[in-house]
């Protein structure tokens, strides 16, 4: 295919591209917003906008389309490029048996990144939902007290000028009281990030913020809002030269496109007193208590990547797919998996728990999606918190054996201490921390909170460290597969 041969995407060009690319089931003009998202990336297009893409081919629910949002600088450039295309995105569902792709069309349009026009769409009675993907680190959760960080500078400036917010709370904040004042109901805040009860640390995070400038807003948030909690499952690389390539081949030039595996999965308590979408007609599973399944998942996906990611980069692979088919790396996280990580996760009816570690091991041996060592390994301090360290709390607290998750640690400081990718948002303090001994490494209490002052984590975090220093990344995981 020549250059000459790739067609820009836009609403007028749908009809002109390639037979084998999927198109919309609807008319774009149809549509009208229920909807405000704010944090447009990758993984929102490839999960929640795939999902409403896949519903309004149903013919159903057309006034619930999306309004996408952002607040950084970082979402003026992806609005950008969305506007340039109509707010399309081309959708490659990465199958090894042969990848597929769909123009998907749910957001309608991307508003300005400016807080008082995000402020004045969220208070129009029509939006009933505002969600978000702002990343785990987005919602400032001081890692001490496990709480909404009221001290963070951010949310201090937001508690002094609230009708000048400048974080995504205090603007929902903002919406919020002019709702209120209106007479208009509360839209439901729905967080679709992958952090443990993400409804419940948005809800301490909008009512802590209101708490401190408006304690009757914060009241009547607590009483009014609604805040499901829910699962969120698809892994979906950062986009750069080769996806943009790829997408090129199938005839498109999309300036954002988006790969991903074709395993989607999203469980949601179903809590919107103003409606939602019928998400269930495809495939969104709806339940009372959704703890269960985002511990499975949090645990056992994002915590075996974690240590993937560490134990690859270790053993000099740059792809996911390379490192999960290592027998070391595999057979170490089969042993971490089914000795420390499934006995601290309750049953749940119907779930096989290793029926879906199996499956996650061959999702993570996509060759397709081409996941990168890289991705998995960068901002292990944000990360290690949340996928890693409640895991290790709870094998300790029950009397578990978490050598392995201990070296899962120890491997992370090896990769600080040693590698050319490490790269972390607080990277000057971890590596400071890395180059002393194991114990200051852990008594950073920002990621580990007080682990370094039980001695049964530390003795078994010196032994993994001096296991690296002795019999190497590799040696040290063999040691540890081989143990009953």
């Amino acid at each position: 295919m020549t250059t000459g041969d790739i067609i820009p995407l836009s609403l007028a060009n749908l009809d002109a591209l390639p037979a084998q690319v999927a198109r919309p089931g609807y008319d774009r003009d149809d549509l009208t917003a229920g909807i405000v998202h704010i944090g447009v990336g990758n993984f929102h297009r490839a999960h929640m906008a795939v999902y409403l893409d896949q519903l309004f081919g149903t013919g159903k629910d057309h006034d619930w389309a999306l309004l996408g949002a952002g607040v950084r600088p970082g979402d003026a450039a992806m609005r950008d490029r969305l506007k340039a295309q109509d707010c399309l995105s081309t959708v490659v569902d990465l199958d090894p048996a042969g990848a597929s792709a769909r123009i998907t069309a749910p957001m309608i349009d991307f508003l300005p990144v400016d807080a008082a026009v995000l402020v004045d769409a969220l208070s129009k009675p029509s939006i009933r939902i505002a969600s978000l993907t702002i990343t785990e680190g987005g919602y400032y959760i001081d890692p001490l007290t496990n709480s909404f960080d009221t001290k963070h500078a951010d949310i201090v400036a937001d508690a002094a000028n609230p009708d000048a917010p400048r974080t995504v709370f205090g603007i929902l904040l903002a919406a919020l009281r002019a709702r209120r004042a209106a007479g208009t109901p509360p839209f439901t805040v729905l967080s679709c990030d992958n952090i443990p009860h993400n409804g419940n640390v948005t809800r301490g995070a909008l009512v802590g913020l209101a708490a401190m400038s408006d304690p009757d807003l914060a009241a009547w948030i607590e009483a009014e809002v609604a805040l499901p909690n829910g699962m969120v499952d698809c892994i979906t690389p950062a986009t750069g030269p080769a996806e943009i390539a790829r997408v090129h081949a199938l005839g498109i030039d999309d300036k954002a496109p988006v790969t991903c595996e074709p395993f989607r999965q999203w469980v949601l308590e179903d809590t919107f007193p103003q409606g939602r979408p019928a998400l269930e007609d495809v495939g969104v599973e709806f339940v009372e208590d959704v703890l269960p399944y985002e511990l499975m998942k949090l645990r056992l996906l994002n915590g075996l990547h974690a240590a993937m990611g560490y134990a690859g980069d270790l053993s000099g692979h740059g792809v996911v797919h390379d490192a999960v088919r290592d027998p070391v790396i595999r057979s170490w996280m089969l042993g971490i998996a089914r000795r420390e990580i499934a006995p601290t996760l309750a049953p749940i009816p119907g779930v096989d728990y290793d029926a879906y570690l199996l499956k996650l091991l061959e999702r993570f041996g996509n060759d397709a999606v081409r996941d990168t060592i890289p991705r998995l390994c960068f901002d292990g301090s944000n990360r290690q918190p949340k996928f890693i360290v409640p895991t290790l709390r709870d094998c300790l607290a029950a009397g578990g054996d978490a050598r392995g998750l201990l070296l899962e640690v120890a491997l992370w400081r090896e990769h600080v201490r040693t590698s050319d990718t490490f790269a972390d948002p607080n990277a000057d303090t971890v590596r400071k921390a890395a180059m002393g001994d194991p114990v200051t490494f852990l008594q950073m209490t920002e990621v580990f909170g007080d682990l370094a002052q039980n001695a049964v984590a530390v003795a078994g975090f010196e032994e993994a460290c001096a296991r690296i220093a002795s019999d190497g990344p590799r040696g040290a995981m063999i040691h540890d597969a081989e143990r009953d």
